[in-house]
């Protein structure tokens, strides 16, 4: 699975904004929002994706959106988890 999007971070935010340019999620715009917790750092991903064909978006979104879209945004988040904790628990000498 791969696309092609323009990414913008936003420090000030704790945001990092994609916007997809290229395959079937052309024109679907994401939101990466990073927020301070007690037990790290919780990150949230919205999607807003809208369908060229709009009469099929009822019917689609369900599939793409919901099982799809969420599915590989939980495996993204869980692979950058695990990258970022093993770097920041690796020990130096």
């Amino acid at each position: 699975i791969s696309w092609t999007s323009e990414q913008i971070i936003d420090r000030s935010r704790l945001e990092i904004h994609f916007h997809h340019l290229k395959a079937w999620t052309k024109g679907m715009r994401v939101a990466w929002t990073f927020s301070d917790t007690t037990d790290g750092v919780l990150v949230t991903i919205s999607h807003d994706l809208r369908f060229r064909i709009l009469a099929l978006g009822p019917i689609v979104n369900p599939i793409i959106g919901d099982f799809f879209i969420h599915n590989i945004a939980n495996k993204t988040l869980r692979c950058m988890k695990g990258y970022v904790e093993a770097r920041a628990n690796k020990v130096t000498a």
